[in-house]
């Protein structure tokens, strides 16, 4: 079974920055993608990295986030910049092959 797992969450302010990683023990030369979930919501696509490296994201965060993956370490990463309180939430990550993290807790404070 492939594990993914979840890394760099934590409490920022506002305005400030976070890089999420993605580890992975399986290829990521197919799709990948973060979603969040906020408490009492419903998970969210945030951004998508297709094999072809193209990459879509939600309207809420385009030019703020920008994901990317590096092959090699079989890694995803979410740099996440000028946050906001809005952008609180638990963010996984997935293949797409119905494998998912675990999550990593994202707080912005204001």
């Amino acid at each position: 079974q492939v594990q993914l797992v979840e890394s760099g969450g934590g409490l920022v302010q506002a305005g400030g920055s976070l890089r999420l990683s993605c580890a992975t023990s399986g290829g990521i030369l197919n799709s990948m993608g973060w979603y969040r979930q906020a408490p009492g919501k419903q998970r969210e696509l945030v951004a998508l990295i297709h094999s072809g490296d193209s990459t879509n994201y939600a309207d809420s965060v385009k030019g703020r986030f920008t994901i990317s993956r590096d092959n090699a370490k079989k890694m995803v990463y979410l740099q996440m910049n000028s946050l906001k309180p809005e952008d609180t939430a638990v963010y996984s990550c997935t293949n797409y092959r119905g494998d998912w993290g675990q999550g990593t807790q994202v707080t912005v404070s204001s």
